[in-house]
């Protein structure tokens, strides 16, 4: 495995993700990074792992609140903010009422965004080179 490649999640992590997803059927889950997440039908992320941590989606102030309660910023890269992206600290991952509260609001602001456009549709054929 090279050096940039973050590990897999702990397995007890990705069921307790499962498990909380549980509560929220209209979640679809697809891999983002190659780690497990979910997603709003429109096609907003709204949680997900990577490595050993849980991220959600929130507006800045529920960001703010998070980073307060001990939560950090999400960086898929060292130095590299993604915006919008938090990571839970232990202490709430361990916590069920916790837990679900700041998936609620995750679900809720990635709701609140404007809904995603889709892809251009793929050309029928190609153009010959000219």
């Amino acid at each position: 495995m090279s050096a940039s490649r973050m590990p897999p999640p702990p397995p007890a992590l990705v069921e307790r993700f499962e498990l909380v997803l549980e509560r929220f059927p209209g979640l679809a889950r697809r891999k983002m990074f190659g780690y497990p997440a979910a997603f709003l039908p429109a096609g907003h992320m709204v949680s997900g792992l990577h490595g050993s941590s849980w991220l959600v989606r929130l507006d800045e102030a529920a960001g703010a609140e998070l980073i307060a309660d001990g939560g950090t910023t999400f960086e898929p890269v060292p130095g590299r903010r993604m915006g919008g992206f938090y990571c839970l600290p232990p202490t709430v991952v361990a916590d069920d009422a916790a837990l679900g509260g700041w998936m609620e609001r995750a679900v809720a602001h990635a709701a609140s965004l404007p809904p995603k456009r889709s892809p251009r549709p793929k050309l029928e054929g190609r153009r010959p080179a000219g």
